[in-house]
């Protein structure tokens, strides 16, 4: 469903309950898509708020699917203008929201930008927003932020990964079967924006444990299929990126 003409923002349910709300930018060639992620439960969760100026109309879209001001948790992946930019308008809108983010997260950015104090997650907890139970997993440096950390929804398995699975293009499907992993690693070789940290086969590991139906991506489509083995094709291919790396040079001790 579009939800305004003018910047093509739109809003797709991709899992039960959960709706993408996406708006195009023409900010590399081809353009880019920015995805914000609403969970409808008793006490509905907004993943990502959006860049501020994306604002209105992130709130026209969330308005399509349930007044804005029954928002109860808002948050995002790690400290970033697309996942933080818009917080305190929404906020404002949402009188009863708490901001999250993890515990580091919000020791270092969210409760000095937020207008109201945030909740700092630690890393496997849970909490319930009624019918269903979200998780928190701390992925510091995976793929970028010491913040950085990843929501999973336990019921529909829908894993909200943030900037995993990065895909280019302005017209991209809200839900897709085929993979993802080649456009995600073009960008990935374009930018360079993964962080080189020693843990992160590990973490990529346990997120795949979790057996996602769904990856909820911040940016291009969100993937239905298994999960795991994307997840764990990723680490392959970082892990042999990585062994290309200059490795520093070793100290021998006298």
């Amino acid at each position: 469903m579009i939800t305004n003409q003018e910047t093509a923002t739109r809003v797709d349910e991709v899992a039960a309950g959960i709706y993408r709300i996406s708006t195009p930018l023409d900010v590399i060639p081809g353009g880019f898509t920015f995805n914000s992620y609403l969970i409808v439960d008793d006490e509905p969760v907004l993943f990502h708020t959006g860049y501020k100026k994306l604002f209105p109309v992130t709130l026209e879209a969330i308005g399509k699917i349930m007044p804005a001001a029954k928002l109860r948790w808002i948050g995002g992946s790690h400290f970033e203008g697309d996942e933080y930019g818009a917080l305190n308008d929404l906020l404002a809108s949402a009188p009863e929201a708490m901001p999250f983010s993890s515990e580091i997260g919000a020791l270092t950015s969210v409760n000095d930008f937020a207008v109201r104090p945030a909740r700092g997650l630690v890393d496997g907890e849970e909490f319930s927003i009624g019918s269903r139970r979200m998780k928190w997993l701390y992925t510091p440096h995976v793929p970028h932020g010491w913040d950085c950390g990843i929501l999973f929804d336990l019921s529909t398995k829908t894993l909200l990964c943030g900037d995993l699975f990065t895909q280019p293009g302005a017209t991209m499907p809200a839900v897709t079967e085929s993979e993802v992993l080649s456009a995600s690693e073009g960008m990935r070789g374009m930018m360079d924006y993964y962080a080189h940290a020693t843990s992160t086969s590990a973490i990529l590991e346990r997120l795949a444990a979790l057996g996602p139906a769904m990856l909820a991506c911040q940016h291009g489509s969100a993937y239905r299929g298994d999960g795991a083995a994307l997840l764990r094709e990723l680490a392959t291919a970082i892990e042999g990126g990585n062994a290309k790396l200059p490795q520093p040079p070793r100290t021998v001790n006298a």
